[in-house]
């Protein structure tokens, strides 16, 4: 072996001597030296000197220090562990959601235009401040966050300069319409972004006190986003997009300030609550894919049928125990109705072009139930639930659309009404698993399936016509499943 090879064959040597010293100390968490020397006798080959030759102490940390001094060990933690991840995952999320959920807004707008259509209140117009009020009237009582009341004000005032940038630079940017045709500066929903953005705020000053707080302040966002929703101010995109800008904003003001500050906070913040997968109480944000196990219209006889939809709803839990609590359910699912292939001619209703047009068959579950969580170790969880509780079903209709050309070329629109439906209230049954991977010690990122059953009676009336002026009508109750099974992902966060 030549001498350059030889050469570089001991430095690699070294190297990776160096490394493996490196790790062996790293697996012991002990604090003395002494005891590492005394128990463990691993060869150093920077020194030309034999381990068992330095009797004391002081010898050893010369040593020690002579051996890590050119070759230290790496500190840098993984993108999972950086502030980068830390900051972005929880948006991401809801960016993503807001994404995925584009294709079916009216499909959930219908949904609320169905259930609750006169609904007017304009509660989130206060709601969206609680969190904030909360954080100041705290302070003003002399109960100690995370930084005294004059810094909190600056990383407030960052992190609303930051949100109010973000929402109005997209907002007129991408012009959508809002939902009720009042203006085109829907996306994203400034209540929302605000009120998640007090929440954080709550959170970051409070949340390490007690997860109290931090529940209370996006409870209260999420009735925010929903009287959004409910109002027909904004699409569930909206929302949603709003949830994720309020968090990144809080997120990026805190940030930018303990960079000026050149610390984390006046106060220490550490947790003053246990482990909390000792009892891993949770809220969850779900969004999936749902499937019909039937035909849902098959009752219609019109040949035509029910097509996937989605489900959304907000879930969480209470645990008594490690593995044990008591959960509940709130979730709405919509699916559409596959007509486009399906046309009808009748000569008495004038030569035009006529197809069959109908809601989607839409559903509104409340449901509680046992909830158990399995720990495969504090990084994968596999969780689990039975839910029992009332399934609301929302009424439509199937009607009959005629489109025709005037004498002025307009195209007409009409409908003639051929079917209406009302579904009573039902039994409803659900269980599921879903399978967690942690991505912050508090956020984590699901994986679920969950199962439906319901078998609700369906009052169907008919309507015919004898001719174009006169109709009519008949009822009949008919049961109808209404089961499915959804395949989704959701958000979790653990207090």
């Amino acid at each position: 072996m030549d001498k350059p090879v030889k050469s570089s064959f001991f430095t690699i040597v070294i190297l990776l001597s160096n490394f493996a010293f490196g790790q062996f100390e790293k697996s012991y968490a002990i604090d003395d030296d002494v005891d590492l020397f005394a128990s463990q006798r691993p060869s150093l080959v920077t020194s030309n000197k034999k381990f068992s030759e330095f009797q004391d102490v002081e010898s050893f940390m010369q040593l020690k220090n002579l051996d890590t001094i050119d070759f230290p060990a790496s500190n840098k933690k993984s993108f999972f562990e950086s502030e980068a991840f830390r900051i972005g995952l929880p948006p991401l999320v809801f960016f993503t959601a807001s994404a995925a959920s584009w294709g079916s807004r009216k499909e959930v707008r219908e949904l609320r235009n169905r259930y609750l259509p006169s609904f007017k209140n304009g509660y989130d117009d206060h709601l969206q401040y609680a969190p904030a009020l909360a954080v100041y009237a705290l302070k003003l009582s002399g109960v100690k966050g995370r930084n005294n009341i004059g810094r909190a004000t600056i990383s407030y005032a960052t992190s609303a300069a930051i949100m109010a940038l973000l929402v109005n630079g997209i907002k007129y940017t991408t012009k959508v319409e809002r939902p009720d045709n009042s203006s085109n500066n829907s996306f994203p929903s400034g209540h929302t972004s605000n009120a998640f953005m007090n929440a954080t705020f709550l959170h970051k000053e409070y949340g390490f006190i007690n997860p109290t707080y931090s529940i209370a302040g996006y409870s209260t966002s999420t009735f925010t986003a929903v009287g959004r929703e409910l109002n027909n101010r904004h699409w569930v995109s909206d929302v949603l997009a709003g949830m994720g800008i309020g968090i990144l904003s809080t997120e990026l003001g805190y940030f930018i300030v303990d960079k000026f500050y050149k610390n984390v906070g006046d106060h220490d913040h550490s947790p003053h609550f246990g482990d909390r997968f000792a009892k891993p109480s949770f809220l969850s944000l779900k969004v999936g894919s749902a499937h019909a196990t039937s035909n849902l219209v098959e009752n219609f006889e019109l040949g035509i049928g029910s097509k996937a939809g989605i489900e959304l709803g907000l879930e969480g839990a209470y645990y008594f125990s490690h593995n044990w609590g008591v959960g509940a359910e709130f979730s709405v699912a919509s699916f559409p109705i596959s007509t486009e292939d399906l046309f009808k001619y009748d000569p008495s209703l004038g030569d035009n072009t006529s197809f069959i047009v109908t809601q989607s068959m839409g559903v509104m579950n409340f449901m509680v139930g046992p909830s158990y969580t399995y720990f495969f170790n504090r990084k994968w969880l596999l969780q689990s639930k039975l839910l029992a509780g009332v399934s609301i079903g929302a009424s439509g209709k199937v009607s009959l659309a005629l489109r025709d050309v005037d004498e002025d070329d307009n195209v007409v629109d009409n409908e003639i009404p051929l079917l209406k439906y009302r579904p009573k209230n039902a039994f409803r049954t659900t269980t599921g698993v879903s399978v967690t991977r942690m991505l912050t010690n508090q956020i984590g990122l699901s994986g679920y399936f969950d199962f439906s059953y319901s078998n609700p009676d369906f009052l169907y009336t008919a309507i015919v016509y004898e001719d174009i002026e006169e109709s009519t009508p008949f009822a009949v109750t008919e049961y109808n499943d209404f089961s499915y099974w959804t395949l989704g992902a959701k958000v979790i966060a653990f207090f």
